[in-house]
């Protein structure tokens, strides 16, 4: 079950399609759907879980809490709304195929891919644009 929560004023235009691309990604990679929590903040919410939980006192757009089980993908992802509308600025991208972009991204860390090399990273990113193209 793929749940939405807001800690912000910001809301999802289109929460069913957006949990059923969501669902279709996760069954393309082999896995099964748990108990998966969209929590969206705002920077100040989401810094103080990165001071609190990574130790790191740095903005970011996305901290996601994997309690996968084998096959079964569950966890908490928690994204910065202010990010996501800053970055999509700096990469002259649309806010929408930006947040789906990180929306995806705390999915592909719960099936196992990773970022913290360049290598990783062009990994990473990839398979991110392979789910981006199932959006219907």
């Amino acid at each position: 079950m793929i749940l939405f929560n807001y800690e912000t004023d910001f809301k999802l235009k289109n929460e069913h399609e957006i949990q059923q691309w969501i669902s279709k990604c996760i069954e393309v990679y082999g896995f099964s759907e748990g108990e998966i929590n969209y929590i969206f903040c705002d920077d100040a919410y989401l810094l103080k879980l990165n001071k609190e939980f990574l130790k790191h006192d740095t903005l970011t757009d996305i901290i996601s809490f994997d309690y996968t089980l084998g096959k079964l993908l569950s966890g908490d992802i928690f994204i910065s709304v202010e990010r996501v509308m800053e970055n999509a600025k700096k990469l002259s991208q649309i806010f929408d195929n930006e947040l789906n972009r990180v929306v995806i991204h705390g999915i592909l860390h719960y099936i196992g891919f990773t970022d913290k090399t360049k290598e990783a990273k062009d990994k990473m990113r990839e398979e991110e644009d392979k789910c981006l193209a199932l959006i219907t």
